[in-house]
């Protein structure tokens, strides 16, 4: 075996988190499958964190990407105008937007989410000339300064302070039968409540890293309603639902709902390539020349392969179908572990394919990743206590890789529970021996 692990402990920041769960070197990808530098191959349940629902090298992006190099095609252009983009421009329109009765201007920001989510708060604090931003319990939006003010998680915003963010308790968050839009409502009727009228609000429809949790039909439709009666933009974070991953392009299409911005990343990017879009209600739109940029928000690349991505995947319902069939496949799957191991699993959790399962004990979790790890499965987990197991196999994964990803989870979970079982009953055996 290489010894190539020093480089990385001798230079590498200590910041850096996937690889100490994974503690190989990787070399190769093809569709949903990764191979180390020694041949091992392992089935990918993480998708470079809803980077690749499309996959990894998908032999269809990655040949429009090829030939495009090849013919010396623009790569770096700030925001000039260039043919891909355009080409971007008018597939995005005709397959995605028009198709679903939506009309927004289409902003390319700098490439990842957290830029995405920073650009879309700016315009909506300029549009509104107000400054709070409410966002909500167990949300993620990002690691820079202002998307840190919306993240719930204390550990990703360590000890700094934030001003004007409102956080509201998720859909659930207080438990069954709480409705926490009612108190939202009433916060605003409230002129002593403490909340200033919003600029806007940002939420995801299903909390990636927050533990899969999914507001329902009803709350994101009084969410909307609240938000249009009250004037405030009502921003929807897609960075790691959307493109597919909730089985709609877009997650928020399940409500009927339409936002006011709506922002994408991670697999916009048609095979990992960075890119980050926002989508803005036209009249929203009042960025003065370069009020809003960053260099590199002119990837030519990513215009290629974004492009290929959705006329090959969504040019019809072909596809959407085939999600919507793999993740009943999930639900069914995790329902039975649930009931199978019901004395460690509390709850299926999310939808489409972006599902998991919350354990009753958070530390069982990392044990059940490195069996899995073991065996030849990257899966992770995600909740305020990482006891969440998430399921974010890409999008295009065959039913084979699917079904023994899955299988390897229930065997993994499965070993954990003899192995606890026989723990337990030889603490018995003894406590009995040694009472005796």
């Amino acid at each position: 075996m290489k010894n190539t692990q020093s480089a990385f402990d001798k230079y590498e920041s200590s910041a850096r988190t996937y690889c100490r769960t994974f503690p190989v070197v990787f070399s190769k990808a093809q569709g949903a499958r990764l191979f180390d530098e020694n041949g091992n191959q392992f089935i990918d349940f993480l998708a470079g964190a809803g980077a690749l629902n499309f996959g990894h090298n998908s032999p269809i992006i990655k040949q429009g990407v090829i030939e495009y190099l090849e013919g010396n095609g623009l790569v770096m252009a700030l925001d000039l105008h260039s043919t891909e983009k355009r080409r971007f421009i008018d597939a995005f329109q005709k397959y995605i937007l028009k198709p679903r009765d939506l009309s927004y201007k289409m902003q390319f920001t700098s490439p990842t989410g957290t830029s995405v989510i920073e650009s879309a708060v700016k315009l909506a604090k300029k549009w509104t000339k107000r400054e709070t931003i409410v966002s909500f319990t167990n949300g993620f939006h990002g690691m820079t300064g202002l998307s840190l003010s919306l993240t719930g998680s204390s550990h990703h915003r360590q000890a700094t302070a934030y001003g004007n963010t409102f956080r509201l308790p998720y859909d659930g968050y207080l438990g069954d039968g709480i409705n926490t839009m009612a108190y939202f409502r009433k916060l605003l009727e409230d002129k002593s409540s403490g909340l200033d009228l919003p600029a806007a609000v940002v939420v995801e429809t299903v909390q990636g890293e927050g533990g899969l949790n999914t507001a329902s039909i009803e709350w994101l439709q009084e969410l909307r309603n609240i938000t249009e009666q009250y004037g405030i933009l009502l921003i929807v974070d897609e960075v790691q639902s959307g493109c597919g991953r909730t089985g709609k392009f877009f997650s928020f299409e399940r409500a009927s709902i339409k936002p006011d911005l709506v922002c994408l990343s991670k697999s916009i990017g048609g095979m990992g390539l960075p890119f980050a879009l926002l989508l803005t209600r036209p009249d929203i739109d009042i960025w003065q020349p370069g009020e809003d940029n960053g260099t590199f928000r002119g990837n030519n690349l990513a215009f290629v392969a974004s492009r290929i991505a959705i006329e090959h995947y969504w040019a019809t319902n072909e596809f959407e179908l085939q999600v919507e069939h793999k993740a009943k496949i999930i639900t069914e799957f995790l329902s039975g572990l649930k009931s199978s191991f019901s004395q460690y699993i509390g709850s299926v959790k999310g939808i489409g394919i972006m599902q998991g399962v919350e354990f009753l004990d958070p530390e069982v979790v990392p044990g059940i990743i490195n069996l899995c790890f073991g065996k030849g499965l990257i899966v992770e987990s995600c909740g305020n206590q990482g006891q969440v197991l998430k399921i974010m196999a890409p999008l295009i994964i065959d039913e084979v890789d699917l079904l023994s990803g899955l299988k390897i989870i229930e065997d993994c979970i499965s070993s954990y529970a003899s192995y606890n079982s026989c723990t337990s009953n030889n603490i018995k055996q003894n406590l009995s021996l040694t009472a005796e």
